[in-house]
């Protein structure tokens, strides 16, 4: 949540001194890599906001957050993961409730291993969300994970506060005039609609859940390929979830102090902080409803009650009406600026990259200005760092060009849409087409004749390699027919077959596919007691065929043996003639 953002000058010298001497000492103590200024506070190389940057390209919009920072002295280390430690002991303040703990953790896990070059540590989601929800609220969570009662943000109306009209009708912020930022990590909905996670696998995106918005947090501090143990890494990403030095010195801070010792408390016990940026170090501003959009003030007269929104020290005053203040507001439109067909096929890279170009209404390019690129439709395709979503800064010509895209093993259809960050202009669709593997030519492996008696079965399963321009195709479809002739590709009714699961005879085999080295082989055959040669035919996606001989020999005949006659070695006696 933003520092820069409706920041108002504090009251009393003496309060500020107190607090910038307070970073200033914090600084010199943890922060890694950090120098203090001239008023106290730390800076970072490569850590600076970039001026341009739209409040709706962060994570929270550049909302406020919780300033308060760690004690100066050293937590105790944490204890053995399985024991819980009373409130209080080894310090208040390093003590995170136990299920807001075990999501920070789980999500860090999960991260890695599927971007282990991000190097992503749960102190980091442990310092942010300290900073966004006081670890949600001190631990107000139910067993699931998810938040009691809603954590929401102010209105992002611009009074006081970045202007951000409502994304999502009220879907997650029951706001249906402006956005707020929701939940423990508090995302905004326009990035929670492509950034949300599901991090307790109940099938839901919650931002209200803390398992969910930690994934997602993970998630988007790990984008663009970013390695977090990289001091200038890890700045960008932070800075790119609230777009202020103040905050990024202030989560690093935390990050230093969990880093050195944190310890698991009981849900609901955690201490919550009691300065936020947008109000004098102290004082603590009263929520305001959600559903009434509170009007912007006139520029000739203050709201009553409210502060005059003086000019800070060091930042340029708002340009006159109508003035266009940064390259973002001459964005006319997009255009598309020479992308190729978008073709590919499965599991390969995209050849060709997205080409669009921000324009004038007069048609003069526009640089520096955010575009984002967002995949939609039913795909598993992602831009390089398995995301679906890339946010490019348009060069000097104009132009942002995407990462490369990758094809998933989804086949078909889907849509990449260039819209600009922070300007609603028409977006820009570009079709890409994922087509399924193939395989140009198919060759048996082995040499040896496939013979087999009638009644019998094959001593030898038939091997098949797929290969296309001359390398193996993996993961190409295949089927395995028994056909009637070379000229009669229906299945035969006759010879050789395969066994289904239940021992049944089966001509037929589809689903089939080739390994990651192109090969197929083929189940068991058997044949029936029909004598002669058969014909086994395997075809690919892309046409690829090949056509194996088999062999099954008549079963031999028995042969015949001589009878075998007993000769009695008595004589029957003759009868004598009667006297």
């Amino acid at each position: 949540m933003a520092a820069q953002i409706g920041r108002r000058l504090r009251k009393g010298a003496a309060t500020t001194a107190v607090a910038a001497a307070a970073v200033a000492a914090l600084s010199a103590s943890q922060a890694p890599g950090a120098t203090v200024d001239g008023e106290g506070r730390s800076t970072t190389a490569d850590s600076q906001p970039t001026p341009d940057v739209s409040a709706d390209d962060s994570a929270t919009g550049n909302s406020p957050y919780y300033t308060d920072l760690p004690p100066l002295n050293s937590p105790t280390p944490s204890p053995t993961t399985s024991s819980t430690v009373a409130p209080g002991a080894g310090g208040t303040e390093s003590g995170i409730p136990a299920t807001v703990l075990d999501a920070y953790k789980r999500a860090a896990s999960r991260l890695n291993a599927s971007k282990p070059g991000c190097n992503l540590p749960w102190e980091l989601l442990a310092a942010i969300g300290k900073v966004e929800s006081g670890q949600a609220r001190g631990g107000r969570v139910d067993a699931n994970g998810t938040t009691i009662t809603p954590i929401l943000g102010p209105q992002l109306d611009g009074n006081g506060f970045a202007l951000i009209k409502d994304t999502d009708n009220g879907a997650y912020d029951g706001n249906s005039a402006y956005d707020q930022a929701v939940g423990p990590m508090q995302f905004i909905p326009s990035t929670w609609a492509w950034a949300g996670q599901d991090g307790n696998d109940d099938g839901l995106k919650d931002p209200n859940n803390i398992y969910d918005a930690a994934l997602a947090s993970a998630h988007y501090l790990c984008r663009f390929g970013w390695d977090l143990s990289s001091q200038g890494d890890l700045d960008r990403a932070i800075l790119s979830y609230n777009n202020s030095t103040d905050y990024l010195n202030t989560v690093l801070s935390w990050l230093e102090y969990y880093r050195k010792g944190a310890h698991e408390i009981p849900d609901g016990t955690g201490s919550l902080p009691g300065n936020r940026s947008d109000t004098p170090r102290g004082e603590q501003r009263p929520p305001r409803k959600p559903s009434t959009p509170t009007p912007s003030p006139s520029p000739s007269t203050d709201k009553p009650g409210r502060e005059p929104q003086l000019p800070i020290p060091g930042r340029p005053t708002a340009p006159p009406t109508g003035t266009p203040s940064t390259p973002t507001d001459t964005v006319h439109h997009l255009e598309d600026a020479g992308t190729a067909e978008l073709t590919a096929t499965a599991g390969d890279a995209f050849a060709e990259t997205i080409s669009t170009r921000a324009e004038t209404r007069s048609g003069q390019a526009v640089g520096k200005v955010r575009v984002r690129f967002t995949i939609t439709g039913d795909t598993d395709a992602t831009f390089t760092g398995g995301e679906n979503v890339a946010t490019v800064l348009t060069d000097a010509s104009g132009v942002a060009v995407t990462p490369t895209l990758r094809a998933g093993e989804k086949t078909g259809t889907f849509t990449v849409r260039a819209t600009v960050v922070g300007r609603s202009v028409a977006g820009v669709d570009y079709t890409a087409t994922v087509t399924a593997r193939t395989a140009d030519a198919l060759a048996r492996v082995g040499e040896g004749a496939l013979v087999c008696p009638a009644g019998g079965e094959f001593a030898e399963q038939v091997q098949v390699k797929a290969t296309y321009r001359g390398a193996a195709a993996d993961g190409v479809a295949a089927t395995a027919t028994l056909i009637r002739s070379a000229d009669d590709p229906s299945q035969n009714d006759k010879g050789p077959y395969f066994k289904d699961a239940a021992g049944d005879a089966v001509r037929t085999l589809d689903g089939l596919q080739t390994d990651a080295n192109g090969l197929l082989v083929l189940p068991k055959l058997y044949a029936d007691d029909t004598a002669g040669t058969f014909l086994l035919r395997v075809t690919t996606e892309g046409g690829a065929t090949l056509t194996v001989e088999l062999t099954v020999e008549a079963a031999a005949s028995p042969t015949p043996t001589e009878p075998t006659t007993e000769t009695s070695a008595t004589a029957t006696p003759s009868a004598s003639p009667s006297a």
